[in-house]
């Protein structure tokens, strides 16, 4: 956060509040990018409203376009340049948090995924997956009607590529089942006959 350089002077005011000069009638990133935390820091107290969900985004432009004014009202300043240094602190603290924090969430995110994939758990459970049938057949028929290119196999990680892309098998006819059944039957029946033949002899 800004130094104690940063914050007003606590110098008797040279200059009048009330008349505010044309050069830090502009934009104040500083306010816009820190709005509440900014205002704490210039007395401006008004920034607050920038933590009510649904109008702080609005509250921001707010201050962006009126927050040299008011810091300028509130607070002791010995100079103009003193005032605009102050303010140039302010936005370049309110950049490097605007970027810092997205860089580290998302960090903290990847760094999550990354460690669950090369978990333990996560090797278990793609086993365990790829050694159902059911849940084979059910990725299957997810997959397959949407990659019928030849590009999309590429694309889908190589253990999977095996039983995602492979052809199903062909349907048989009940008739042939029934008879596949029957022989398979009469040959047990045979088996058991001819062992409790041996068995009488």
């Amino acid at each position: 956060m800004p130094s104690c350089d940063a914050f007003m002077s606590d110098s008797p005011a040279a200059l009048d509040p009330k008349a505010i000069p044309a050069e830090i009638r502009r934009w104040n990133w500083g306010a816009f990018l820190l709005n509440w935390i900014w205002g704490i820091g210039n007395q401006t107290y008004i920034a607050l409203l920038a933590l009510i969900p649904g109008f702080g985004f609005i509250w921001m432009l707010v201050l962006g376009a009126k927050g040299n004014a008011w810091a300028w009202r509130n607070g002791r300043w010995d100079s103009v340049e003193h005032f605009k240094r102050v303010q140039r602190r302010w936005a370049i603290w309110g950049l490097v948090i605007w970027l810092a924090v997205p860089v580290l969430f998302g960090g903290m995110i990847g760094g999550v995924f990354f460690g669950l994939k090369h978990s333990a758990a996560y090797e278990m459970g793609v086993a365990k997956l790829q050694a159902s049938p059911i849940a084979v057949s059910i990725l299957a028929a997810q997959f397959r009607p949407a990659c019928r290119s030849a590009e999309y196999p590429s694309m889908v990680r190589p253990e999977w590529r095996s039983f995602l892309f492979r052809r199903p098998a062909r349907k048989q006819p009940v008739s042939f089942l029934w008879k596949r059944s029957r022989k398979t039957e009469s040959g047990r029946s045979g088996g058991s006959r001819s062992n409790s033949t041996t068995a009488a002899r």
